[in-house]
């Protein structure tokens, strides 16, 4: 199975997603803002995903700064957006070429579906 950071920075909704991703057999890594998604990133752990919100608390448009540097680290790391506010047309953008956006709030079985998505990509 999997290895996925999960970045996200209401507690709730990361832990929610958290349970949901482990109870389908993959391991999670977490992270509440950029600092920590980095940090994780460019250290030596074995990701194979990236489940992250776009708009983090303090940083906008941080969650798609963690991906272009996230993929710039790991080039096969698969990468699933996630957001409830505007998708701007920029952001439409960087969901071509294997990146894949799952709008919130979301259901388990769209979640579910996403994560499968995105690793068989």
């Amino acid at each position: 199975m999997a290895i996925i950071l999960i970045v996200e920075d209401d507690v709730f909704i990361r832990g929610l997603a958290e349970m949901m991703i482990q109870d389908w057999g993959h391991q999670t890594l977490l992270a509440s803002d950029v600092d920590e998604a980095l940090f994780t990133l460019r250290s030596p752990q074995p990701i194979d995903a990236l489940f992250t919100d776009i708009y983090l608390k303090t940083s906008v448009l941080g969650g798609c700064n963690v991906a272009i540097e996230g993929v710039a680290l790991r080039p096969n790391l698969r990468v699933l957006y996630t957001t409830g506010n505007t998708v701007t047309e920029m952001m439409k953008a960087m969901f071509v070429n294997g990146r894949h956006f799952l709008r919130k709030p979301y259901t388990e079985t769209q979640l579910q579906h996403s994560v499968e998505g995105m690793l068989a990509a």
